[in-house]
């Protein structure tokens, strides 16, 4: 209340203030303004009177001037007229102008003698008076004066008017502000202070109530931000909690978060921990005037994340944003996540030449061509594989140059992008303990016979105490190819490789999502039908099945021979058409690689020559959507669909499957996957299918859409099981564990 009081007395002593020197400026402009109206009035007259006043001097006609004065002194505001002879007696005058004459006297002779016109304020009595003297002229010089008084009173009680009027204003405007800043105050801060306070209390006492809302509010944005992270905090810890008893009661061992930080904190005690890919968790875009972050919806980021806050550890990546150069320090480092700082991302530069040589010349049309084996031929040249080494020493530098001083440090490395990095980075800190994840598949040693510098990539990837790919097969391949091309020891039995002294050990660890569980049970969720015709009449298409595809357009994904099933269904199964739609959710990707621009073409008008075969006013079998969608997006399709299909030709994990029985918390939906996938090794309740095969997808979609509703839901709760048990936190678990386990001692005296 207090604060109030203080907050309105200060509003009203500054409006009080601003309003007296606004209204001493306004009364000093209107009595400058009326004064001078006042002079040319009076000026005006005693020019309008000169004439008629000169002849009747020279006609000695007295009393006509006495008339003539009585009748123009009535004017408004004038107080008198006199006429002097040249000997400056009065000749003609209004009455009661005895003492003005007398005060006048002076100037009325100056006027005379110098034949001047003279004007000016007085104070005659103690009231203001103006004045306006002329000289008459007969031929033979001035004979004369013409003296006007006017009654200046009138301006000083208009100022008063002025000044009372302010006051009134100022009074109103004091209880009028008054009155608004109390109930600014109490809508605007009191209030939301009031419920942000209960919102409080409500969340230690363990009850779900809605937001305050003080978020919303500019005043409180920065008390806002730390109440809310401090809410969600406290939130998570008990979600956090309660899972856990939750898990213990049914003797579960799900993997979660805070479970994660806690086994990694175990793990690194107090040791430092370093991630390297060559995308990057945070980056920073110019949006207009503005800068905006952009975090990629990353299975990898969710994994890792929770590792790097516990350890205040570092991510190294190429800083590709336009404006990731402004928001760095002199090291090239930023605090992330941008609203609770936790951990370093540090930024490496590459040259618009090195970008193109390594990421889009030898990494993905050389070595993503030569790894998925899905008749693309792998493009490799001279120039960009000297890139590549160049951008792995770089990396390799940068990272060396972090890790100085530290005592065992970890490091993850990510993917076909850094199979140089191991080693590089070992001969220069062996007692780091390094590990690699190999995201694509790797193909077998004579398909790998085709790069032309194999021996180094091998070589490198050596270099790491822990070689981690998604699948078995993925590690038996690795292993035969090293086999077959370097001097090594291969333990098939341990699964590791020896070389130079140093002993690789090669696992598999299948990659997952987040799967979240914590909302079941709360409410009820929206009907898909609902939602599902709202989607599609989004794109004017009225259907009553709706099947989903989630992909980058890529000749690895199999969205060719999706379409083409989806045309032999429509065949085959004449009924579906104008009932069954399918929506292929496409995001452009490398498209300035050759490939890949043709490919976006290509599956263009594929789309467009099926719908041309069976499109009606109302309804098209294919909706093609070749643009980025967010997360939030894509989980509505999921949600809404009855299938979704996945049949890429050859793919390591593929996330998209897992993501789509993640979203399906009602237990709906059917998942037709391509058995060429590293998800269909644990996806074993979905329709498998060979993308290759027309026929078959085409039955597999019409068994998709009539599976009996019993049926569909236990495939869908086995698979949920699966994705919720072998989650991204396990993933994450089991790499950095089996990482620290190995005995890098043990590896030194291998020889």
């Amino acid at each position: 209340m207090r604060m109030s009081l203080r907050l309105v007395f200060a509003l009203i002593v500054g409006v009080t203030v601003l309003s007296y020197l606004f209204a001493l400026f306004q009364v000093k402009a209107a009595k400058r303004a009326q004064r001078k109206e006042l002079a040319d009035h009076a000026q005006i007259l005693a020019e309008s009177l000169e004439d008629n006043v000169e002849q009747l001097l020279g006609r000695n006609s007295r009393r006509r001037l006495d008339t003539y004065v009585v009748e123009f002194a009535k004017r408004e505001h004038v107080a008198g007229i006199a006429i002097f002879d040249k000997s400056g007696s009065a000749i003609a005058r209004t009455q009661a102008l005895d003492r003005y004459v007398e005060t006048e006297r002076a100037n009325i002779a100056h006027t005379i003698s110098s034949n001047l016109s003279y004007s000016g304020f007085h104070s005659i009595d103690g009231q203001p008076r103006y004045v306006h003297i002329l000289p008459l002229h007969e031929e033979i010089g001035v004979v004369g004066a013409l003296a006007v008084f006017y009654d200046a009173s009138y301006i000083d009680q208009q100022a008063s008017r002025l000044w009372w009027d302010a006051f009134l204003r100022v009074l109103a405007q004091a209880a009028f502000i008054a009155l608004v800043t109390l109930l600014i105050i109490r809508w605007s801060i009191t209030g939301p202070l009031a419920k942000t306070a209960k919102w409080i209390r409500e969340l230690r006492a363990g009850r779900q109530v809605e937001r305050s809302g003080i978020e919303s509010e500019d005043l409180f944005r920065p008390l806002a931000k730390e109440v809310t992270d401090l809410a969600k905090s406290l939130e998570m810890a008990r979600a956090a909690a309660e899972q856990e008893a939750q898990l213990r009661a049914s003797a579960e061992s799900l993997w979660t978060p805070e479970r994660l930080r806690i086994h990694v904190r175990g793990l690194l005690r107090d040791r430092p921990f370093f991630v390297v890919s060559n995308r990057e968790p945070y980056s920073h875009t110019h949006r207009g005037k503005n800068v905006e972050v952009e975090v990629p919806a990353s299975g990898l980021v969710t994994a890792l994340e929770p590792v790097l806050r516990t350890c205040q550890g570092t991510w190294l990546a190429h800083g590709s944003g336009d404006a990731d150069r402004e928001n760095v320090d002199e090291r090239d480092r930023l605090r992330v996540p941008p609203d609770d700082p936790q951990y370093t991302l540090k930024r490496v530069w590459l040259t618009k030449q090195e970008v193109e040589g390594y990421y889009y010349g030898f990494a993905n049309e050389g070595l993503w061509a030569l790894c998925h084996i899905a008749h693309t031929r792998p493009v490799f040249r001279a120039r960009d594989w000297e890139h590549y080494v160049t951008v792995n020493r770089k990396f390799a530098q940068s990272l060396v140059e972090e890790m100085a001083g530290a005592e065992e440090p970890g490091v993850l490395l990510q993917d076909y992008h850094f199979a140089l990095l191991p080693r590089l980075v070992k001969e220069r800190v062996p007692h780091a303990r390094v590990a690699i994840f190999w995201h694509i598949p790797w193909p077998n040693s004579e398909a790998f016979s085709i790069c032309p510098w194999q021996r180094e990539l091998l070589d490198g990837l050596l270099g790491a105490d822990l070689v981690g790919f998604h699948v078995q097969s993925h590690c038996n391949n690795f292993l035969e190819t090293v086999d077959r091309t370097l001097e090594s020891r291969v333990n098939w039995e341990h699964f590791s490789v020896e070389r130079g002294g140093h002993l690789t050990e090669v696992r598999p660890f299948p990659i997952s999502v987040a799967l979240d569980d914590s909302g079941n049970g709360k409410s009820p969720p929206p009907s898909p039908y609902l939602d599902r015709a709202a989607l599609l009449r989004e794109h004017g298409v009225e259907a009553t099945f709706l099947g989903v595809g989630v992909d980058r357009v890529d000749y690895t994904k199999g969205i060719l021979e999706r379409f083409r099933g989806v045309e032999r269904f429509m065949e085959k199964y004449p009924a579906y058409q104008g009932q069954f739609t399918f929506v292929q959710i496409g995001a452009p990707s490398r498209t300035h690689i050759k490939r890949y621009h043709e490919l976006l073409g290509e599956v263009e008008s594929e789309a467009e020559r099926i719908n041309w075969r069976f499109q009606t006013p109302r309804w098209k079998p294919i909706v093609n959507l070749q643009r980025h969608h967010n997360h939030a997006e894509i989980q509505r399709y999921y949600k809404a669909s009855d299938l979704c299909l996945v049949t890429s030709l050859h793919d390591g994990m593929n996330l998209v499957a897992k993501e789509y029985v993640a979203a399906r918390d009602d237990d709906q939906g059917v998942l037709v996957l391509s058995r060429f996938t590293g998800a269909s090794r644990e996806l074993r309740d979905a329709v498998m299918v060979n993308p290759y095969d027309t026929e078959q997808l085409a039955d597999a979609l019409f068994f998709s859409l009539t599976m009996d509703p019993v049926e569909r839901a236990a495939r869908m709760h086995r698979m949920r099981r699966v994705v919720k048990n072998f989650n991204i936190y396990r993933w994450a678990a089991e790499l950095i564990g089996e990482l620290y386990e190995i005995r890098l001692e043990a590896h030194a005296e291998v020889t």
